[in-house]
């Protein structure tokens, strides 16, 4: 008669005997029951909680039902509907109608002041580095201010030109003129040239006009990306650009920025080098022909710095002093527009200066169809920067200020500010990292310190935009390269963020250097690849130790980490700190057999070619005597031993426990591996327990059976280590017992036989 013992699927941690571990089929009953059938709490130690649970029954899930039901909630038209989805998509329906005149609007004018007043020569200079006219970057500036207000949910963001996106898009730009026919000298001493080409197939547009035709058509594009992963709530991809990845590519793109504005402050005409290594070949050339430099652009340029730099940084120091900080780069673009008018440095000294701005607005324009497929490429970096910049500084201020930023909104926010404005003469922007701090700084409550922004830029655009004539090109060189202070300092940061990660800190640094030396859109693929193969890398090789208890608690640590921590007789305790799967299978088994010291598939093999060794021994000793008294065999074959030479290798341990805490999944690879370890510990005489299992790797040891039978795999998933050693001391004691029991019954019957005998 057998009795069969099935472990419920609902137990998470239950008793069993050897054989129910390693096999739940059946057992014979009768005198040896207590040993083989699985104890019951009573009969267990009183330390010993036996927990039982049951799961809750799993919820019927239908695809077609769920689609249906999605279906149903977009298509419903109804006006609390439509009220909501506009109120969602414009923000500003929401937020406005409850505006405090009386607590908010004095902030917002101020800080929307000062940021108009700081927003102008860096939306000048910034021009400069997408290779535009002066005149864009303040087009860019305004329209994309009133747009974000409308559809932000950020209140402190300010949207416009970015010193990494103005350099991405002036290094399209270029090759785009460079293919067009339009050459380097074409520039003319100003920032917009009188060039034309009439064999490339542009008719009588310019090379400035060429240009902007270039840069607007980029920024629908990147605009139409940006749209297109909100609204397909794809904004979860800025997360595989991690801090260390953004901070090393803004890094190396100030340094690709500050090489490219230093031709502006020696006032040298020199190439503008694309693609891999035109950072360095930017440099050769500077140090060709600096005998070249203009004296008068060089030493307007070192005066502008030493003005610029003290009074910023006094101005960082003191910020929380402060109630505005001073506005020292307008006054020295005034200033030096004033020296420069009436000392005449353009005649007198040859320096390149900005030349006409005209006044107004241009008529709406369309993007250029045709240049959609050379510049489908350059826009995907260009939209992923950008929208991962604007949502961390959102979220950032969202969490100081303490509302919510919707990510997926921000990207489509974002995307209408480059989609929209690109009609009107503008290239792509994004989040500013200086103004919205100062806009945060100032004091803003919400959005509508933008509109006052764009009331500020529109003065400009109407009535001062022809003052700047005779502003020099060395200046917007300066304005730029004081900006980027920013992204110098992270370079101090790198030996605190070596204490802390280096694996951060080799990311920071092949990111900053790749986007450095090569280029900068590779420079971020690089960065985003080699960041994701560290992760792998992290997951691949992961941490794995063996633990010991601390004295008189529950609790199993990390023994290579902490002294004073014991270890358990004949049990060894394994964690493995990272999910099992396909790639770190072959790392988890030759880790394990490293730390426990036992290889099992090399002691079963020993333990084959023992006995192999045994047999054939037991075979020549046979004589004539063996042959005729065949009655001695059964005692003889209890009291056979293998020969002293041919021992059985010894293992100090009885039991395996695996922490499985840190394993968030395996995959079937994974429980393979679970599997082929129960089995060849088992043919050495082993068990294997499992602790900390999550409910889903719980099930999925009961679907693939890892104990045996397809319905046994909870039986030996135990909720704490603690609770898997004192079950495996308990069976290791009934083990002896059971033993000793088999041992003396042995004796008792050798000895009646020989009585016999």
């Amino acid at each position: 008669m057998y009795i069969t013992v099935i472990a419920h699927d609902c137990l998470l941690s239950c008793f069993s005997s050897p054989g129910a571990m390693e096999d739940t089929s059946s057992h014979k009953s009768g005198q040896s029951k207590d040993v083989q059938s699985s104890p019951t709490p009573e009969e267990g130690p009183a330390s010993f909680i036996h927990v039982q649970l049951e799961e809750y029954e799993p919820a019927d899930f239908s695809t077609k039902e769920l689609i249906l039901k999605k279906a149903r909630e977009v298509c419903t038209c109804s006006r609390q509907t439509i009220i909501t989805f506009f109120c969602r998509l414009f923000p500003v329906l929401d937020w406005l109608p409850r505006y405090n005149v009386k607590t908010q609007l004095f902030g917002d004018v101020v800080s929307g002041l000062l940021v108009g007043v700081v927003a102008i020569p860096q939306s000048i200079s910034y021009s400069l580095l997408a290779n535009q006219d002066p005149i864009y970057g303040i087009y860019t500036s305004f329209f994309c201010n009133i747009i974000y207000v409308t559809m932000a949910t950020s209140r402190h963001n300010f949207v416009g030109p970015f010193g990494v996106l103005c350099l991405m898009i002036g290094q399209s730009v270029d090759r785009h003129l460079r293919l067009a026919g339009y050459s380097d000298s074409s520039a003319g001493s100003s920032l917009g040239g009188n060039s034309t080409s009439v064999s490339n197939g542009t008719g009588l547009c310019d090379r400035s006009c060429y240009a902007i035709t270039v840069a607007l058509s980029l920024s629908f594009l990147v605009g139409l990306y940006q749209i297109l992963l909100g609204i397909l709530q794809l904004g979860f991809v800025a997360v595989y650009l991690s801090e260390p990845l953004l901070s090393g590519f803004v890094a190396g793109s100030s340094l690709t920025i500050i090489t490219s504005q230093m031709k502006y402050l020696l006032g040298l005409k020199i190439p503008r080098h694309e693609g891999v290594g035109s950072f360095i070949l930017t440099w050769v050339d500077l140090f060709r022909y600096i005998q070249g430099t203009n004296i008068c652009d060089l030493v307007t340029s070192l005066i502008a710095l030493a003005i610029i730099v003290p009074v910023k940084e006094i101005n960082d120091r003191y910020k929380e002093k402060m109630k505005a900080p001073f506005p020292i780069e307008l006054l020295v673009v005034i200033l030096a527009t004033v020296i420069s008018y009436y000392f005449n440095f353009e005649e007198r000294y040859k320096s390149a200066v900005c030349g006409h701005i005209p006044t107004g607005f241009s008529k709406p324009t369309l993007p250029d169809i045709n240049l959609f497929s050379s510049l489908a490429v350059d826009a995907l970096p260009i939209a992923v920067i950008g929208f991962a910049m604007t949502i961390s500084l959102a979220e950032i201020f969202g969490k100081k200020h303490g509302y919510t930023v919707r990510a997926n909104q921000e990207m489509i926010a974002i995307g209408m500010c480059n989609l929209v404005p690109s009609f009107f003469y503008c290239f792509a922007s994004s989040a500013a990292l200086t103004k919205t701090l100062l806009k945060e700084s100032t004091g803003t409550q919400t959005q509508v310190s933008g509109l006052i922004t764009s009331l500020v830029l529109l003065l400009v655009l109407l009535w001062v935009a022809p003052l700047f004539y005779s502003l020099q090109t060395s200046i917007l060189g300066v304005v730029t390269i004081v900006n980027l202070r920013g992204g110098l300092r992270k370079f101090h940061d790198t030996p605190r963020m070596w204490q802390l990660s280096k694996l951060d800190t080799v990311v920071w640094w092949t990111t900053m250097l790749s986007s450095t030396l090569i280029t900068t859109e590779i420079g971020l693929l690089v960065g985003v690849c080699f960041a994701l193969l560290c992760v792998i890398f992290r997951t691949q090789r992961p941490r794995a130790t063996l633990l010991g208890k601390v004295s008189n608690t529950e609790i199993y640590e990390d023994q290579s980490t902490y002294k004073q921590l014991s270890s358990i007789a004949n049990i060894k305790i394994f964690r493995f700190e990272s999910s099992l799967y396909y790639a770190n299978k072959d790392y988890f088994k030759t880790v394990l057999y490293q730390k426990t010291g036992v290889n099992p598939v090399l002691l079963a093999a020993k333990h084959q070619m023992v006995g192999a060794q045994a047999n054939a021994d037991t075979g020549n000793k046979k004589s004539f005597f063996g042959t005729r008294f065949d009655c001695l065999k059964p005692a003889k074959k209890r009291t056979e031993k293998p020969p002293a030479d041919a021992s059985l290798p010894s293992i100090d341990m009885h039991t395996l426990i695996l922490d499985c805490g840190a394993m968030q999944f395996i995959d079937t690879v994974g429980l393979s591996v679970l599997k082929e370890i129960h089995h060849d510990y088992k043919e050495i005489g082993v068990q294997v327990l499992l602790a900390n299992c999550n409910p889903s790797i719980r099930h999925q040891l009961r679907e693939g059976g890892w104990a045996g039978r397809t319905d046994s795999g909870g039986q030996l998933a135990f909720h704490s280590v603690h609770d898997a050693v004192q079950f495996a001391e308990q069976w290791y004691n009934e083990q002896q017992d059971s033993k000793e029991k088999k041992d003396a019954l042995l004796d008792t019957e050798d000895l009646d036989f020989q009585v016999s005998l």
